[in-house]
Order: structure tokens, then C-alpha cells, then sequence
């Protein structure tokens, strides 16, 4: 029995610690600040909130509701290509339900739970908003408006809702359902990893089998005085592969010039290398007849 308790005590010893994540409460801290406003210092604010002023067109509140929203990076792992998201997508009410939102961050960073589109008589600049910093919870009340509408929940954070963290509310039927809500709607702009010319981004492999088909030039070969239509045609294609197999040498760093490109600016950059090319000829065509005239007027007899 003594050598189990020594051998537990051991094993509880050098186990990893726990660390268990802590959601801090800040609906105690809050202060009011007027308008439905509420914050506090450490980073915990509600927006819009109203908890007994009806809507135009609600006779009383239909009913109460309470819901919690988990917010978090783990919530997006069931939907490929997403960073971020809430555990539900959409949300159903009926009109003039008096709503209380229990909103918890679960990740390190400040996530937002926004719902826009309200009626701005009610509710300032049109909308409802709970944010949180880091690992904690807040909460807030809204009373919907009466009518069928789908109304858009995100976060605000650059770049959160459209990496994932957004979610509809329809008001009774609805009217549609909104894009882009991961596991319910279509995403309107789905993620694109091709380069913007991909045509300069040749793979290794291919490189390699250009570069394989491409002839052996001997250097010290001599040049034949005439060539025969059949030749003159051998010659066109072998210099046809070898320019395709420059062409695919030089790929990867066209490709590294080009990769932040859009269409319109390569074709640009490459008319304006041509345009330099064509230059320097014609500069250097212009010098070596300059120069072959002044030797032909140095040689010519005296009278």
C-alpha cells in the first residue's frame, strides 16, 4: 500500500500542470455611460443596449430570451479555410422578443458580437454591440423590432468576420438568407491560392523535363555553309525549345517579380522591357554603323 501511495505522489509530481482558462464576469464592472453605453477599463463594453423601450410597431414584448454565444478560434476548426467564428451560425426570434445575449470569449484576443441594421431612432448608429478583451464574458439586452428581416451578426475586427466570425439573426420568417455564413450560405468570394500569373510558375518537375527534351549543343561543332529546308525547319525547333527552356529558367524570377502584381501591371512591366530592349538595339545598330562609316571615310584615298 505504501509503495502505491509513493508511486502516485511521484506521478502526481511530475505531471504537467493544468491550466485551466479562466472567464472573467465582466457584467458586475460595468459603468453607464448613458444611451445604452456601457464599459469598463478592462476592455469589457455594451452598445445599444435597451431593455424596456419598444420598438414602433410592438404593442408589448412577445417574449423573453436568453441566449450565450461562445466565441473563439476553435469553433472554426469544422470549417475549412476559417481562423475565427462563434459556436452558432444563425439565430431565430420572433418580432418584439426582448433578447439578453451572453457573449464569452474564449480566445486571447478581443473578439466582438455586433448585429447591424436596427433602427437608429432606437438603437445609436443602427446597432447592437458586446466586446470582450481576451478570455472573458458580457451581456447585454435589446428588444428586436417588429417584421420579418435577417439581420447580419459579426465581428468587427479587421479581418475576424471574414475569416469566419459572422452569423444571421432572422426576425420571424426572415427576409433571405445573408452570404457568406460559414455552414449555412455560399461564401461569395471563396479563398484563392494560384498566383496572379500562373503561367510563369512552372513546377520543378516540368522544369526538369523542359530542360531534359531540350538538344546538347556542341560548342565546337562547325556551321554548315547552306542549310536545307529540312534543317532550316530542325533549326526553328530546336531553338524553339531551347527559348521554352530559358523561358522556364527564368520563370521563378519573373514569378518573384510578378507575384504582387495584378494582370494589367505585368503586361505593362513587360511592354515596357521590350520597349528598353528595342532602345538598346536600335542604339547599338546606330553605333556600329557610326563607327564602320567613320573607318570606310579614314580608309578612302586623299586627292
Amino acid at each position: 500500500m505504501m509503495k502505491l501511495l509513493s508511486v502516485g505522489a511521484l506521478v502526481w509530481l511530475f505531471l504537467p500542470p493544468v491550466i485551466a482558462l479562466e472567464i472573467v464576469d465582466h457584467d458586475g464592472m460595468l459603468m453607464d455611460h448613458g444611451d445604452g453605453h456601457l464599459m469598463d477599463m478592462a476592455g469589457g463594453m455594451v452598445m445599444g443596449q435597451n431593455t424596456d423601450t419598444l420598438p414602433g410597431g410592438c404593442d408589448q414584448i412577445s417574449e423573453t430570451k436568453e441566449i450565450t454565444v461562445h466565441a473563439g478560434h476553435k469553433y472554426a476548426e469544422k470549417f475549412p479555410g476559417r481562423m475565427f467564428a462563434f459556436d452558432t451560425q444563425e439565430f431565430n426570434f420572433k418580432p418584439c422578443t426582448k433578447l439578453t445575449v451572453h457573449f464569452v470569449n474564449e480566445d486571447k484576443i478581443r473578439h466582438q458580437w455586433m448585429m447591424h441594421g436596427l433602427p437608429k431612432y432606437l438603437y445609436p448608429k443602427g446597432m447592437f454591440h458586446l466586446e470582450i478583451s481576451g478570455p472573458a464574458k458580457i451581456s447585454g439586452t435589446l428588444i428586436l423590432p417588429p417584421g420579418d428581416k435577417t439581420y447580419l451578426v459579426h465581428c468587427d475586427i479587421a479581418q475576424h468576420m471574414e475569416k469566419g466570425m459572422k452569423a444571421q439573426l432572422k426576425v420571424g420568417k426572415g427576409d433571405g438568407d445573408l452570404p457568406s455564413i460559414p455552414g449555412v450560405t455560399a461564401f461569395t468570394h471563396t479563398d484563392d491560392y494560384q498566383a496572379t500569373i500562373p503561367q510563369l510558375l512552372a513546377s520543378a518537375e516540368a522544369q526538369e523535363k523542359a530542360l531534359a527534351l531540350a538538344p546538347v549543343v556542341d560548342p565546337n561543332a562547325a556551321a554548315t555553309p547552306a542549310a536545307t529546308p529540312k534543317q532550316q525547319s530542325g533549326f526553328v525547333s530546336g531553338t524553339t525549345v531551347i527559348g521554352l527552356a530559358l523561358g522556364l529558367l527564368i520563370a521563378p524570377f519573373l514569378a518573384k517579380k510578378f507575384k504582387d502584381m495584378t494582370f494589367a501591371e505585368a503586361v505593362a512591366y513587360v511592354f515596357e522591357v521590350i520597349g528598353s530592349g528595342i532602345n538598346f538595339i536600335v542604339r547599338l545598330i546606330s553605333g556600329l554603323t557610326k563607327l564602320v562609316s567613320n573607318r570606310k571615310n579614314k580608309t578612302l584615298p586623299e586627292n
